[in-house]
């Protein structure tokens, strides 16, 4: 058994899951038997099959402590896809350890009817779990590096006004980054215009690039050289004076 993670005694029934569902679809998930002790809360995994993808035995740690953070199951484990990661802030290195202050910023991360998180999680298409001390955040790269500056902008203090003005700016330039990579790689796919003059052309250019890269000897390699210098049976050298 492997030590993975401890999580809050209140969340264990939750990675329980009624009739022992939400256990099972983790196990299954992630290819591995879990033993939870309900009097620490720690999880330990057995890694029965050892042929499970190295991705998922580094990754299921994570989805473990997303639930015990207060992520749903069903969205914790989308990190066990290879693209999506955790990002995890303690309220607690930002306010300090006063209750009362860890609940106000937990409702400046929040805002009324849950605006503030929603809003964050719709414009970098991540998703956020707010529980306790504790700000859970899953994504992929790109949302991720929209989000983590928001939330880092309202721990420090920022105005909602202008944390959701840079939310906006940086999906904008994303976006702009996005479609100026789908439109550089849609140019170097395409022929060049003579192609479409020449038939074939294309492709002889191909086979003459290969042709050329296959031609190149390692100037080290002595026997290289030698049958490369020799000279087939129709073919001689002379010399002539100018």
């Amino acid at each position: 058994m492997e030590p993975v993670a401890r999580i809050p005694k209140d969340r264990i029934a939750v990675i329980i899951g009624k009739g022992g569902a939400t256990r099972k679809m983790i196990e299954e998930a992630c290819g591995a038997k879990l033993e939870i002790d309900s009097r620490t809360g720690e999880i330990s995994v057995d890694w029965a099959d050892s042929d499970v993808d190295p991705v998922i035995r580094m990754k299921t740690p994570d989805v473990i402590l997303a639930i015990g953070r207060g992520l749903s199951p069903k969205r914790a484990v989308q990190l066990l896809e290879d693209e999506i990661h955790l990002q995890m802030y303690d309220i607690r290195e930002w306010v300090g350890r006063q209750p009362n202050q860890i609940r106000r910023m937990r409702s400046r991360l929040i805002g009324r009817n849950g605006l503030i998180r929603s809003r964050i999680e719709e414009l970098s298409g991540t998703e956020i779990a707010i529980y306790g001390s504790s700000v859970i955040i899953i994504g992929d790269d790109m949302g991720l590096e929209i989000a983590n500056p928001a939330i880092e902008s309202i721990l420090r203090g920022a105005e909602h006004g202008s944390v959701l003005h840079g939310l906006e700016k940086d999906r904008k330039r994303q976006r702009i980054r996005s479609r100026s990579l789908e439109s550089y790689e849609e140019r170097s796919e395409k022929s060049s215009p003579f192609d479409s003059l020449v038939p074939g052309l294309s492709a002889a250019r191909r086979r003459r690039e290969r042709r050329l890269t296959d031609s190149q000897v390692d100037p080290e390699d002595s026997e290289a050289v030698k049958e490369m210098l020799e000279l087939a049976e129709d073919e001689k050298i002379t010399y002539e004076e100018e």
